[in-house]
């Protein structure tokens, strides 16, 4: 009987172990996509206050239908999901946020392009 006992207890230290593992790589995966999702959420609000910037005419301090001259606010280049980065053209702004949790590949952050057009917001993910 003490035999019997013993390797169900070995048994159940193996599954509780291979359950752990498991759970951690579901976890990790699962921070991965939630910190992607947030990166994109950050970028999209960031290209709607370029596209209100762009609409604006400048008298109100806008762009009048040019993105020249904005910039991301100083409070929403690095939050809690990331950092955020912006290169400006006429009619266009190519918005970069990289995250804080690895991507796919295990050693770079995730990190995502949006493109910002006067009327179109174009996404790609790179390391998802």
């Amino acid at each position: 009987m003490g035999q019997q006992q013993l390797l169900l207890i070995v048994l159940g230290v193996i599954i509780v172990g291979i359950a752990v593992v498991v759970g951690i790589n579901v976890f990790t995966a699962s921070s991965t996509q939630a910190n992607r999702d947030a990166v994109i959420a950050d970028m999209t609000n960031l290209a709607s206050l370029a596209q209100q910037f762009y609409r604006k005419p400048t008298a109100l301090g806008g762009g009048g239908n040019a993105f020249t001259g904005w910039s991301i606010p100083a409070q929403l280049d690095t939050t809690g999901n990331g950092t955020y980065s912006v290169t400006v053209a006429a009619q266009q702004v190519t918005l970069v946020g990289t995250g804080n949790e690895k991507g796919n590949n295990g050693t770079t952050n995730v990190q995502a392009t949006m493109i910002v057009g006067p009327n179109a917001i174009t996404s790609t993910t790179i390391n998802n």
